[in-house]
């Protein structure tokens, strides 16, 4: 079964809401958001909103895997998305991590790869799905929408370049700790729902390695630890420690 049909299916076997007014607004709404999609008219976005298909991943599940037959295209409504790849070994190396309203999948036509890459939700995500086709039309009819796909494409390939050079040149406490600061970036000094092997996975190394290392960072006062919670207590010295 092609990844698009199983996301359908999905969609299709949720209760429909008294009246489906609601939900179309606020799809449409959501869509609006997308970087993509910024510069649609309401009845463009409305046209989006009749290919695409919404389901809800629970954090942790991987659902997309190298093996998936048909192009599709993700939008990340909430959650984050981690994608990774998974060495001979079997060690994990994450390559991105999605926030909401960004796009990823494999695309072909406008570059977008994902060529022995796992997606797995890092939290518990909504995402839209469309198809090749629709993508298609969507690019040729939608001069705009094109611009915008080579906009994110191109800020795609810089993060995946700045995380493969920090993996290659920076030591891991200089990654972890550059990744900490990337993360608190995004909503305040309280990062919640990472787990160490989480953070392994993202910086390349063990889950021991991190967890020592975390333990080193709180030892000096910089941070403070809890379950599944790393709060930031002193940014500028974090900030020297990513630097090296």
């Amino acid at each position: 079964m092609g990844i698009l049909t199983r996301f359908s299916r999905r969609q299709a076997a949720r209760s429909a809401p008294p009246s489906g007014r609601p939900a179309l607004s606020a799809k449409v709404q959501y869509l609006s958001s997308t970087d993509i999609f910024r510069d649609l008219t309401s009845q463009e976005l409305v046209e989006v909103d009749r290919v695409t298909a919404m389901t809800t991943c629970q954090r942790g599940k991987v659902f997309y895997t190298p093996g998936e037959t048909g192009e599709v295209l993700f939008i990340l409504k909430a959650g984050r998305v981690n994608l990774y790849r998974i060495n001979p070994d079997g060690k994990k190396l994450v390559t991105a991590t999605i926030g909401p309203n960004s796009v990823f999948g494999e695309m072909s036509l406008v570059g977008q790869g994902m060529h022995d890459t796992f997606a797995e939700a890092a939290d518990e995500c909504t995402i839209c799905v469309m198809s090749q086709a629709d993508v298609e039309h969507l690019l040729l009819s939608k001069p705009r929408v094109a611009l915008r796909f080579m906009e994110v494409l191109a800020s795609r390939l810089h993060e995946v370049e700045t995380r493969m050079e920090n993996v290659a040149f920076k030591s891991v406490p200089a990654r972890l700790a550059s990744f900490l600061l990337q993360l608190a970036e995004e909503g305040n000094d309280q990062i919640v729902g990472v787990s160490h092997q989480d953070l392994a996975d993202m910086v390349g190394t063990y889950r021991e390695t991190v967890t020592r290392i975390l333990n080193e960072f709180r030892t000096q006062g910089l941070i403070d630890l809890g379950r599944l919670r790393v709060t930031i207590l002193k940014r500028e010295p974090l900030e020297e420690i990513a630097e090296r």
